[in-house]
């Protein structure tokens, strides 16, 4: 246990961080270390040496036996191949060694990880390449040094490269505009995310009891608890000690890793709860936020809990969410979606505001696409998770300023507003400048843009790419309508276009309730998309306008782009098709073992009351059999059903035609199938289910 007074001591004591290269690397390595991290430069062989051997040495201190390569390949989890120091030595003993090629260079087979076909089997070569800017860290007896994954060919097989690529190419296109209206000591933007992470939390042996939780991290099959979440008790309410020593224990492993978890509190849903960081830049967000999950699930398991991290484990109750919380940084300190005193003035930032409006509109299927998984989309338009329709929410003061900007007149500021609650104990305090908006997928909150649609269980690497890279359009668009002016006829022309920019794309800002059928509508009327799955935005991935896009700023090439369309296709019909073979073995296996023995027993126990008390007697016992029967016939017409069109979907060979058949069609079939199988299940008592009811598992917890 750390002690609160040693907090800032231990914080990060498992992370080769800058403190730690300061105090440990010679004035001149350190100089090169922090040149490669800051400026983006290359870093030489004997630089390369030096940190090697030290960052080594450190490790071995900190108990590390062993050194690994860590990466995020295309299945959204990480990956890891762990390596020793030893070096045997002629007389029969060993040295420990760390080489700086070892340091910079890994190679892992490659041909079987998700390619997309950029790779063939038999093509087994790939390579890590060290980022230096997301520090090395100790955890499990191993040195972990965070890489990117490329082919032998060079091509992108992960997350890391082409967020790396987006976070450059919005720094190129920022620096060059923001040169253009006078800040010329910015060298550098940096993109930072905050995300933060819901999930579930459920006895591990409840878990373990559950096939469906097992194979595919939701319940395919549950009639709903007596008590949900409509009492409204849960959110934010006092959190139980069970748990509260689990979110104590997990962020003192988070802290010891670097990771600033921040607040940690009870969601809207039983058992829901959620962690939330402090801000950091892209790239190491990215990191430690698959890392996070990570140490969610293991101390999850030393305290006999299960972490769920599917998007929507629970039919009926609030879904998980990742809320990427995304600002554009200069290297002077400047935050370039804070809006400041005079929001109106303030050029840099309302150039920038309206370059992610117009990149939030015009790229909306792709930044759509980005968060699309067969767990999300379960989750998206439910009452506790945005729409699919992608719209802006900039709240009344912002609204106002770019009533101003589309009028050609200067907003004039009201000032800060005093809150007073009425009561003179109570302190007054300034009011922000912009409610909250909990149905927008995409929010400004004060100084940032809340983009609430990722679900909890994807690396949240996608949806930073493809903001990053539209914004990046944008603004080089910006530019390229700016860059003939100077003087005052420049700040003419930034009003000018900014206005331009403003009438283009008003349609996506939207400040009213998204959850509505209002709201559908009227997306519809202004020509927004609705893509309620994945298979409906997959074409725009491979659109000539998304080539183009990603292209043009060196994100992907087009055979990296059409391989994450395979992918993404791919591991979305494997999950469909997963989830409907394990519902067919629960239906066969469990709940019909379970019906079967509840109907014998009340066949006995009306048979024994009739011949007792005559002809009226068992007729409560009759009525659930009844009940039950008629449940039974349906789910053996629906059960047929699934089988058969899942056999279907086998039988399918084109990527995007078997995707769109398991959403349309299997996915339907098991809708019908629960929609029987969990009315019996209501009628079951608990003892004759061989698996934990939704009673069992939301509100087990002490």
């Amino acid at each position: 246990m750390i002690e609160a007074s040693k907090l800032t001591e231990e914080f990060g004591c498992l992370v080769f961080n800058d403190r730690i290269m300061r105090e440990r690397l010679p004035k001149d390595i350190y100089k090169a270390v922090k040149k490669t991290i800051e400026k983006g430069s290359h870093l030489e062989l004997d630089v390369a040496n030096c940190v090697a051997a030290t960052m080594k040495e450190w490790a071995v201190e900190n108990g590390a036996t062993h050194f690994t390569h860590w990466f995020q390949p295309m299945t959204g989890l990480t990956a890891e191949k762990h390596d020793s120091f030893i070096s045997p030595t002629d007389d029969g003993g060993v040295i420990m060694e760390f080489s700086g090629k070892e340091l910079v260079k890994g190679e892992p087979d490659a041909s079987s990880f998700p390619s997309g076909g950029l790779r063939a089997t038999f093509e087994a070569r790939g390579y890590t390449a060290w980022d230096p800017s997301s520090p090395a860290f100790i955890k499990d007896g191993s040195l972990y040094i965070p890489t990117a994954f490329c082919s032998y060919g060079g091509e992108a097989l992960d997350k890391k490269t082409p967020l790396l690529r987006s976070m450059e190419a919005l720094s190129t296109e920022a620096v060059k505009l923001l040169h253009h209206l006078g800040y010329k000591d910015v060298t550098r933007v940096s993109t930072t995310i905050g995300s933060e992470q819901e999930y579930f939390l459920i006895d591990k042996d409840y878990y373990k009891a559950r096939k469906d939780l097992l194979f595919t991290g939701r319940t395919l099959l549950g009639a709903p608890a007596t008590k949900g979440q409509e009492m409204e008790d849960h959110y934010f309410g006092v959190i139980k000690p069970k748990v509260s020593a689990y979110m104590h224990d997990l962020d003192e492993e988070l802290w010891k890793l670097g990771i600033p978890a921040k607040t940690k509190h009870n969601e809207v849903a039983p058992s829901q709860h959620e962690l939330a960081p402090v801000f950091e830049t892209a790239n190491i967000a990215v990191d430690h936020n698959q890392l996070t999950m990570e140490v969610m699930k293991k101390v999850a398991d030393k305290h006999n809990f299960a972490c769920l991290l599917h998007e929507k484990p629970f039919e009926g109750i609030n879904g998980s969410g990742k809320h990427n919380n995304w600002s554009v940084c200069t290297d002077t300190g400047m935050n370039l979606l804070d809006p400041g005193k005079n929001p109106g003035e303030n050029i840099p930032f309302l150039v920038f505001l309206m370059a992610v409006i117009a990149a939030v509109d015009e790229y909306a299927p792709i930044l759509r696409l980005s968060v699309a998984s067969a767990g999300n989309d379960h989750r998206l338009g439910g009452n506790e998770a945005p729409p699919a329709i992608i719209s802006i929410f900039v709240g009344d003061e912002l609204a106002e300023v770019l009533k101003g900007v589309e009028a050609g007149s200067a907003y004039q500021s009201t000032g800060k507003v005093q809150m007073t609650m009425g009561a003179t104990v109570l302190p007054h305090f300034t009011k922000d400048n912009t409610d909250r908006n909990r149905t927008s997928p995409f929010a400004f909150t004060g100084n940032k843009f809340e983009f609430r649609m990722p679900g909890s269980a994807v690396s949240v690497a996608n949806a930073n790419i493809v903001l990053n890279t539209a914004v990046a359009e944008e603004v080089s668009k910006l530019y390229e309508k700016l860059k003939g002016y100077s003087g005052s006829e420049l700040k003419e022309k930034v009003m000018e276009v900014l206005k331009e920019t403003l009438l283009e794309h008003k349609r996506v800002l939207f400040n009213g309730n998204g959850y509505t059928d209002e709201w559908v509508e009227e997306a519809e009327k202004r020509g927004l998309p609705n893509l309620k799955s994945l298979p409906d935005a997959m074409p725009f991935w491979i659109s000539d306008e998304s080539i183009a896009l990603f292209t043009k700023h060196g994100i992907f090439t087009k055979e990296e782009i059409q391989s994450r369309y395979e992918i993404l296709l791919e591991n979305y019909s494997k999950s469909i098709h997963i989830e409907a073979l394990t519902m067919q073995e629960m239906v066969r296996k469990d709940l019909t073992e379970g019906i079967v023995a509840y109907e014998k027993d009340l066949v006995k126990e009306a048979s024994q009351k009739k011949a007792l008390l005559g002809d009226g007697a068992g007729s409560l016992e009759i009525g659930i059999l009844k009940s039950l029967d008629e449940a039974s016939v349906e789910i053996g017409k629906a059960l047929a059903k699934l089988a058969e069109d899942t056999k279907t979907a086998e039988g399918k060979t084109e990527a995007l035609d078997t995707a769109e058949f398991y959403q349309r069609t299997v996915l339907a079939d098991m809708d019908e199938l629960r929609k029987y199988a969990d009315k019996a299940e209501a009628l079951i008592p608990e003892k004759y289910l061989s698996y934990p009811t939704y009673g069992q598992m939301l509100f087990s917890l002490r």
